[in-house]
């Protein structure tokens, strides 16, 4: 949706004490897609979302369209380019299709994009205020990592248009579906960058880091941390490849992307089961489990309130923290560079992340990857 923005950089780091900046949830995220309408009907055909408004020249919107797509409590802006110097443009040229903005969910977003920048955030784009619908909505941008943008969005009430540019007409919103709300956002960055991604949301945006965790897989490894808004709401599982060992997937992320982002984004769902038979239904498709992982499943998780069978049934994968279990599944990825793909994640009780699942994680993919090299069977 933006149409301008200052050359991306790194966090510069906080110069002064950092106070907090309440976060609230994950307003939207816009992708930024070469395909417009093939992007929306993969959302729509395969995981429910319902289309909600459209944007372009005539409401608006300079050098670009947009589709706006909603499903509970998560929207989804797609954006293609329709001039070469829009921003879009260039970001699918370096990256390919992926999320180019996280909208963030903020009392005051003037106030909050005045605090990020005082702390060392690389501004975007201004405050600007809108009245879609007699409420007031204001954005306001800033880099996060790489070439994702983050938008900080403070709105009047939650049940107003997204924005003028955008026309609602008849759209309506969705108020239904298996997938409730966004549950966090993996991001790969290069070797050497962890710490410093990790500490530029600690300083900047004042999230809190919650998990970390070190995974080997044969010859290869990786080290991820996760850091988290105090509200709990926006969560960034952050990984980084080691690169003493053999390259893997997170190197070959990094490599077909072009540099830092988002790896996947995950769907919290209410009922997994209900979603991935319905989404598998509609055309989803997900990644495979060896069946050797559920063979001792009872005995390392005890009860989990799904039959094992059932799990096997289905490739749901299940694990379980302090608080509770987590049962979570991960897309195939449908792009051409094989990068983003999503993640369905249904936590009963559990609030952090399963070693064994994300240990399970990587091998799918390297086993996705495999199969997806040239003079593969």
């Amino acid at each position: 949706m933006t149409n301008h923005r200052e050359a991306p950089g790194e966090f510069r780091g906080a110069t002064t004490e950092v106070g907090t900046l309440e976060i609230r949830s994950v307003d939207h995220i816009e992708m930024f897609v070469e395909d417009i309408e093939q992007a929306a009907g993969h959302l729509r055909d395969c995981y429910g979302f319902a289309l909600a408004g459209r944007g372009g020249p005539d409401t608006g919107l300079r050098g670009c369209e947009s589709l706006l797509l909603r499903q509970r409590d998560i929207t989804v802006l797609l954006t293609t380019a329709t001039s070469a110097d829009h921003r879009a443009a260039e970001f699918v040229r370096l990256h390919g299709d992926g999320v180019a903005v996280i909208g963030i969910g903020v009392d005051d977003a003037q106030a909050a994009f005045a605090e990020a920048v005082e702390r060392g955030a690389v501004p975007v784009a201004p405050p600007e205020t809108f009245w879609p619908g007699g409420s007031r909505v204001t954005f306001a941008s800033v880099m996060g990592f790489g070439d994702v943008e983050h938008r900080f969005v403070s709105r009047d009430r939650p049940d107003v248009p997204f924005a003028p540019v955008i026309d609602e007409t008849g759209c309506g919103r969705s108020g239904g579906g298996l997938l409730r709300a966004i549950d966090h956002f993996a991001v790969c960055v290069p070797a050497g960058e962890l710490d410093e991604t990790v500490r530029g949301y600690q300083e900047v945006f004042g999230l809190g880091q919650t998990f970390e965790e070190r995974i080997i897989v044969g010859s290869q490894a990786m080290d991820s941390k996760v850091v988290q808004s105090a509200s709990g709401q926006v969560t960034f599982t952050i990984l980084e490849p080691d690169t003493t060992r053999d390259p893997g997937q997170i190197d070959a992320f990094v490599e077909s992307h072009g540099g830092a982002g988002i790896q996947h984004v995950a769907f919290l769902t209410d009922d997994i089961t209900a979603a991935v038979r319905g989404c598998t239904e509609r055309g989803a498709a997900f990644l495979p489990t060896p069946g050797e992982y559920y063979d001792a499943l009872t005995a390392r998780l005890g009860p989990i309130g799904v039959t094992v069978d059932v799990l096997r049934e289905l490739n749901v994968l299940a694990d379980r923290d302090h608080s509770g279990v987590m049962l979570q599944i991960f897309s195939r990825s449908v792009h051409p560079r094989h990068t983003l793909f999503y993640e369905l994640i249904d936590r009963r009780g559990a609030r952090t992340f399963g070693s064994n699942n994300i240990h399970a994680l990587y091998e799918a993919i390297e086993r996705q990857q495999a199969a997806a090299r040239p003079g593969s069977a």
